[in-house]
């Protein structure tokens, strides 16, 4: 039996869909995730660039916009197990280069830009709150790496009841394999996965009704 069969046999790859308010979430696309010498490679380049037309489209939409850093203390007093595992993380404290939103997705005032420490943009970070403020049911979910922060951002998206929507395009890793696998189990059991032209078309959709 096909790995899609089993998943389907047993009732995986429902479609959570849309909600009435989504925001849009890019988690940690950094100048150093950007640079395959550092923490990047693979395609996090090109789901970069995908990303910026889906981010203009969410701005037209008026979507709330939520960005993450990967940023720790210049004493080293917020290291933890993540930093033990990939030593070189602990370089990305507040003014580095390398921990600096990339400037193709340079925030515009009033996008949040969110601060964390480990994988998840939810966890210890005030992210959840924020967003059950903007009022948003919908999480669509861009960035890297999709085998890990990306997943663990998604994992509790869902755990916290947001419908999630993954731009499956708008997503990278410094190695395929980890990609498409976690892809393909994002999609069976926490989210949608739709390309950043999908979602941009839903967006363009809503823009009369926000108007």
């Amino acid at each position: 039996m096909a790995d899609l069969d089993i998943y389907k046999s047993q009732g995986f790859g429902n479609l959570s869909g849309f909600g009435r308010a989504p925001a849009l979430l890019i988690v940690d696309f950094t100048n150093g995730f950007n640079d395959p010498a550092q923490f990047g490679g693979g395609n996090i380049a090109d789901a970069i660039a995908r990303t910026a037309g889906l981010l203009s489209a969410a701005r037209a939409a008026l979507l709330p916009i939520v960005f993450t850093r990967v940023v720790y203390a210049n004493d080293g007093s917020d290291h933890g197990v993540f930093c033990l595992k990939a030593p070189a993380l602990r370089g990305l404290t507040e003014s580095a280069l390398s921990s600096q939103i990339v400037p193709e997705l340079e925030p515009a005032p009033g996008e949040h830009v969110i601060r964390k420490t480990q994988p998840s943009a939810f966890f210890g970070t005030s992210l959840a709150g924020w967003l059950v403020g903007k009022g948003a049911d919908t999480i669509i979910v861009t960035g890297c790496t999709t085998s890990g922060c990306v997943r663990a951002s998604v994992i509790d998206a869902m755990s916290y009841n947001f419908r999630v929507i993954v731009a499956s395009d708008g997503v990278g890793d410094r190695a395929m394999g980890p990609h498409e696998a976690n892809l393909f189990d994002i999609g069976q059991k926490y989210a949608d996965l739709l390309t950043c032209e999908e979602i941009e078309a839903h967006l363009n959709a809503l823009q009369p009704a926000i108007a």
